[in-house]
């Protein structure tokens, strides 16, 4: 089925603040690949909404640039660059997959990814990278609004200096600020600990076990917050 068929077949009728599903998307690399939704952010938002009112849909690609999902990267460089936007489809059609046949009360799109793109040095065109993977999203899901969390990227890059990290996170930053349906999420604190491999780490470029955990709840209780305020 043809992306641009979405809005027509699954969101005919727009859904009020007391009918249909809330969707959460969950997208990124290794550090979203790593988080396991059903430890604490699905529990979480269904707490909030109700568990037979929520659709988690997860969607992870370690070490990948953010270009690998937004269709129309390459007009963001003066130079040629390969494997753009091959991702989203795939994304997108386990979005479809999940949300057949369902009304969908509101769409929050939660975002892990960066490190790639700070490691190749384009934190220069990521925030607008991030605005036109969000609008294509939307577009897509025949959304007018679509609340967004961003998880910036740890403290990792800071200590040994590496791309552009501070950078990177800044983009983050200034994408969320300027949008009042997004806020970006703390991790500084989420990767000293012991991994999944039960091994010590500390301010890893991976989150700990139990950081997972947290970033899971913070998420959760970041994306339940724009949904109340969408709704209010």
């Amino acid at each position: 089925m043809r992306l641009a068929a979405l809005s027509a077949l699954l969101f005919a009728a727009a859904a009020s603040a007391d009918e249909g599903k809330h969707l959460f998307i969950l997208a990124g690399q290794s550090n979203m690949g790593g988080l396991r939704p059903e430890e604490s952010f699905t529990p979480a938002v269904g707490a909030a909404f109700g568990a037979d009112r929520v659709i988690v849909v997860k969607d992870a690609h370690g070490g990948q640039p953010i270009r690998r999902w937004v269709t129309d990267y390459q007009t963001l460089l003066d130079r040629k660059v390969d494997n753009v936007g091959d991702l989203y489809p795939e994304l997108m059609d386990k979005v479809r997959k999940s949300i057949e046949g369902e009304t969908i009360a509101s769409v929050t799109f939660v975002w892990m990814q960066g490190e790639r793109d700070a490691n190749e040095r384009l934190a220069g065109v990521y925030e607008k990278a991030l605005e036109r993977l969000v609008a294509q999203i939307a577009k897509d899901l025949g959304r007018d609004r679509m609340n967004v969390v961003v998880g910036r990227l740890s403290d990792f890059g800071l200590k040994t200096p590496r791309g552009q990290w501070p950078e990177l996170r800044a983009a983050q930053e200034a994408f969320a600020d300027a949008r009042e349906d997004a806020v970006w999420v703390d991790t500084d604190d989420l990767n000293t600990g012991k991994n999944r491999r039960g091994k010590e780490v500390v301010d890893d470029l991976h989150l700990s076990a139990e950081g997972y955990k947290v970033l899971g709840q913070r998420f959760a209780d970041a994306a339940i917050q724009l949904v109340k305020d969408g709704d209010s």
